[in-house]
């Protein structure tokens, strides 16, 4: 498996991801954004064939990109149903949802709280988390559709669920690290160490 975590600048530290069938070839960008041209030269160097473009939810700092991928590849954009509205996919996604590159399989995990429609993709023991979970953070839940009480269902009775080994590569480059574990997070971010809901929901409040 091929995984290019890119960082693509932006005002808020964005990343944007190049994920790949090392045999096919086949492949898919995450959320592009920035400055494309980094995206594009990754995609070239290894010669993919990118066949989707997957938005981890609507919001502008990860669909600006897309009309730039689409008209270098032909790529199809992919989105949660809840978001369609703002990243106008080919494809509306749905929780379950499994695409292949090749050989892999990339399934859709829905994670709602930061937006409706928010996502995270599994694929060998990777999660993906947009802006969901960062390292030592969790999206917010101040903008329209937002919900921290969505959040911590997806945070600690989805994310939660995978095992500690479970690499997490997120949206934004806001941690001491670009790359986490589960585990480590359960163990170290804040959040995961509310004891309830309510908890949860106080400290998303004060948004420390």
């Amino acid at each position: 498996m091929i995984v290019k975590q890119l960082a693509v600048g932006g005002a808020d530290d964005n990343f944007s991801y190049v994920l790949a069938d090392e045999i096919s070839l086949e492949g898919m960008v995450l959320d592009p954004c920035g400055d494309t041209r980094i995206i594009l030269k990754s995609i070239e160097e290894d010669n993919i064939t990118v066949k989707y473009i997957v938005n981890t939810h609507g919001h502008s700092d990860h669909i600006e990109g897309n009309k730039a991928i689409v008209r270098a590849t032909g790529a199809l954009i992919l989105c949660h149903k809840l978001d369609a509205s703002s990243a106008r996919p080919d494809i509306m996604l749905e929780d379950g949802d499994i695409y292949k590159l090749g050989e892999l399989a990339v399934k859709i995990i829905h994670t709602p709280g930061h937006t409706p429609g928010g996502i995270c993709l599994w694929v060998n023991e990777v999660l993906f988390t947009g802006d969901t979970l960062f390292v030592g953070y969790c999206g917010r839940t101040d903008s329209p559709g937002g919900s921290s009480e969505a959040l911590y269902e997806s945070l600690f009775h989805k994310i939660g669920e995978f095992p500690d080994e479970t690499r997490i590569y997120p949206g934004h480059n806001y941690g001491k690290r670009p790359v986490s574990t589960v585990g480590y997070e359960k163990s170290t971010n804040p959040y995961y160490q509310c004891g309830s809901r309510e908890e949860f929901v106080e400290l998303r409040a004060r948004g420390v």
